[in-house]
């Protein structure tokens, strides 16, 4: 590959990290033509956007990156290596989990960036697979913060129809 190429490539993924600040890197090593398929057709589905990085042009970019978070993920480059681009934070958290569920070995998380964040290692899939995006978390606390004001609506509106139902009562009963 010539040093105009390699500067290319690095410039293009240094571009796709700018545009998707979401991303994970995954092992793909050993997938055979079929699964590779399966695995794009489920990205693409999931809207996510698989490419395959040689790990010292991934290397590089990390390496000039500002953030120091980044620079911890030099160490997850080893192996077959492809990046999944998201603008959902667990959009790939989630395509892997159901691929390994329909049996595949891989892909395998070795990192992410995800909202700010570095998660190293396969262990953290699950953690990544239920990370709630910005619109979500959101959504979760105006339902916390309408949750009393409800209780306290319903409350004056029982109250309200038993002082209304009282005096009723009486007039009955004379």
């Amino acid at each position: 590959m010539t040093k105009e190429l390699k500067a290319q490539v690095i410039e293009e993924i240094a571009a796709q990290i700018a545009a998707n600040p979401d991303f994970y890197i995954a092992d793909i090593e050993g997938l055979n033509a079929e699964k590779t398929s399966k695995l794009r057709r489920a990205c693409f589905e999931a809207g996510v956007t698989l490419s395959v990085v040689k790990n010292t042009l991934l290397a590089h970019v990390l390496k000039g990156s500002d953030n120091d978070d980044l620079k911890s993920l030099i160490d997850t480059l080893h192996g077959n290596t492809a990046i999944m681009y998201t603008t959902v934070p667990a959009a790939p958290g989630k395509v892997i989990k159901k691929l390994q569920k329909d049996g595949f070995e891989k892909p395998v998380v070795k990192g992410a960036y995800v909202q700010g964040c570095v998660f190293i290692g396969a262990d953290k899939l699950d953690t990544l697979a239920s990370i709630k995006t910005k619109e979500e978390l959101i959504g979760d606390i105006v339902a916390l913060l309408q949750s009393p004001m409800r209780n306290i609506l319903s409350a004056l509106e029982n109250k309200a129809e038993k002082a209304g139902e009282e005096p009723a009562a009486e007039v009955a009963a004379e």
